[in-house]
């Protein structure tokens, strides 16, 4: 399949950005979980694995689908991403279970539904990873499985990059690839999904573009894999960086940022 790895560590980096993690929920995150849990169908009664939850943008309305007598085990390696979702939940799901875990290690299987909304692109080997989140699901069970498409979110990758002091030293083409090589279509995703064990496999792509008003585009940089190229700058370069950035985005006369995902639902054989 080629190289369908990516850089493993952004979960840390979003451990300690989830504020600004959560100030793209509106913008991003929701309208993202929203178009993925119309996909995944999550049934009344129903056992659920949402993998890499963050702070709970597929997690709760998942959760509210199932209903009371279904479970949804939310897994996510940052705590302060959990306790956002445990906040955002409050009392009235207690059929939503909030974990602090790698879900590379978790060992509950046999879930109605496994769902992971861009989430796989972390993991520290994609492909033996995603199979292993796969065998998560029962026997005739459901994987909904939501990547970015290709080309998302550029060219920001590019104009961060030239922002960046000279000695930054930073890859930031590499370090913030958000789309899965092997992966970046509908019909690649689908197809590799299925040669990792899915059957009876549908994807589509699920177009969508953000107007990039300058707040937005800084916000996009300190809540997405952008930040971890300007983590560790100093409150006077990051200064730097946003002005150049922002300068960057308008003397190129970009106006809008793609922002379309791939959404793809198989099942495991029975």
């Amino acid at each position: 399949m080629g190289d369908t790895t990516t850089v493993p560590d952004l979960p840390g980096e979003f451990a300690d950005a989830a504020d600004s993690f959560a100030d793209l929920d509106d913008a991003l995150w929701n309208p993202i979980s929203t178009a993925a849990v119309s996909r995944s169908h999550p049934r009344f009664d129903e056992r659920v694995l949402d993998a890499c939850c963050g702070d709970g943008a597929s997690a709760l309305p998942t959760a509210e689908l199932v209903g009371p007598g279904g479970l949804v085990d939310a897994v996510d390696r940052a705590e302060p991403m959990i306790e956002l979702a445990r906040e955002r939940a409050g009392e009235r799901m207690p059929q939503l279970h909030l974990h602090v875990a790698d879900v590379t290690r978790w060992e509950p299987t046999g879930y109605d539904l496994v769902q992971c909304v861009l989430g796989i692109q972390f993991f520290p080997d994609v492909e033996a990873d995603t199979r292993r989140l796969i065998e998560h699901a029962r026997p005739g069970g459901r994987v909904a499985i939501t990547v970015w498409a290709r080309g998302a979110i550029d060219p920001l990758p590019e104009l961060l990059s030239g922002a960046l002091p000279d000695d930054a030293g930073v890859d930031v083409e590499r370090l913030t690839r958000p789309s899965i090589a092997v992966a970046d279509t509908a019909g690649t995703l689908a197809h590799w999904l299925a040669e990792l064990g899915l059957v009876d496999m549908r994807a589509e792509a699920v177009q969508r573009h953000l107007d990039l008003a300058p707040e937005l585009a800084w916000q996009l940089v300190l809540g997405t894999g952008l930040r971890a190229a300007v983590d560790g700058l100093g409150e006077s370069e990051l200064a730097g960086v946003r002005e150049r950035f922002l300068a960057a985005i308008q003397d190129r006369g970009v106006e809008t940022v793609d922002v379309t995902t791939l959404i793809a639902v198989g099942r495991r054989p029975e």
